[in-house]
């Protein structure tokens, strides 16, 4: 939005309704449900789900969607004719897509080839674009192109994730898991469990445990291929990797919004086991979850573990980031698998016998 445009009456009142607007959409939804895996109660750990899949767009992103429109509009960046530009693995441009069209604006959304191409069909069902890119990489510098060509704003998640999110409260994720954890039998979590995407979502939560002083630990789970957890471990934090095939978590490289010295623990799962953990998950609770819920829970699970054998008491969270139906042609689909040489057979088993172990 141009400089003198900020100051126009009537784009001000414009910018007034589209933050009534998005606020509204806050307001119509109810927080997430906060699902109790069945582990045996002899055990004393608890394990517990946070379902970010039922917001109105299917996904932890939604969250992040509004708050980045927040601040675009609260900052003077984002006006009526404004186009939308956003580089995404999918599913915070389904999530900014759907507001863009609240608001009535043009959405383009910049994304690897290997996009699902449900996600793919639910940006354009909420009247996004899709600019596909061969390299994963070249995200970033395509959406400053087509920005600037339009004379649009690139929202920039990767940056901005963990500054447009309030983390000191006012009914963020972390806030709300501790508010839903309080009448469980171990109310304060010994550990909360998320992936690194933006690195927004981690942020968030470990400024949050800070800020309220709880003694609750922060794990990040990074999917193999995936720059965070070399660079957390070796601390190169401008080291570069390939890329997750894990959609929606994991990144090439270590983005600005991700904040180490929140981070108690990194884990990295194998890909064939994060899509093991995702069916699962399915297998036993009947919720149908995403890669990246499989993720969290390999993670969670390895921790539940090293509770039980060092006789523990607590409880673990981790977030459902998403719904599997978005991954139909993928994750959910054997051929798929194979011809990637992913082999989920031994990690199903070994998951299978968890409870017996």
């Amino acid at each position: 939005m141009h400089q003198a445009d900020r100051h126009d009456p009537a784009v001000r009142r414009w910018v007034a309704e589209a933050i009534r607007q998005v606020e509204a959409d806050a307001h119509r939804s109810c927080d997430t449900h906060l699902h109790v895996f069945p582990l045996p109660a002899r055990w004393d750990v608890n394990l517990y789900l946070k379902d970010e899949s039922v917001h109105p767009t299917g996904s932890l992103k939604h969250r992040l969607a509004r708050s980045l429109f927040l601040y675009g509009l609260a900052n003077g960046w984002i006006g009526p004719e404004t186009t939308i530009v956003e580089a995404s693995s999918g599913s915070t441009a389904v999530s900014e897509a759907y507001f863009a069209r609240l608001l009535g604006l043009s959405f383009v959304a910049v994304m690897p080839e290997s996009t699902s191409p449900e996600k793919i069909a639910l940006i354009e069902f909420y009247g996004g674009k899709c600019h596909l890119v061969e390299d994963p990489s070249a995200i970033y510098e395509e959406s400053h192109r087509l920005a600037a060509e339009s004379g649009g704003h690139f929202m920039d998640q990767f940056t901005y994730a963990e500054r447009a999110t309030d983390w000191r409260g006012n009914n963020n994720i972390a806030e709300s898991i501790f508010q839903q954890m309080e009448l469980e039998r171990y109310p304060e979590p010994d550990w909360i469990v998320v992936g690194a995407g933006t690195g927004g979502t981690s942020a968030t939560i470990g400024r949050y445990i800070r800020y309220r002083r709880h003694a609750t630990r922060l794990a990040v789970v990074d999917p193999e291929g995936s720059a965070f957890y070399p660079a957390w471990t070796g601390g190169d934090y401008a080291a570069t990797a390939p890329g997750s095939r894990i959609e929606g978590i994991g990144r090439p490289r270590v983005e600005p919004s991700f904040q180490p010295s929140v981070i108690d623990r990194m884990i990295q799962v194998p890909d064939a086991l994060s899509i093991a953990a995702m069916r699962w998950v399915r297998e036993v609770t009947g919720l149908n979850v995403g890669g990246s819920t499989g993720t969290n829970v390999a993670a969670a699970v390895r921790i539940l573990t090293e509770m039980r054998q060092t006789g523990e008491r607590g409880s673990v969270v981790t977030l459902i980031c998403d719904g599997g139906e978005r991954y139909r042609a993928s994750y959910d689909n054997d051929a798929w698998l194979a011809e990637r040489g992913i082999d989920i057979g031994p990690h199903l088993a070994d998951l299978r016998e968890f409870f017996s172990r």
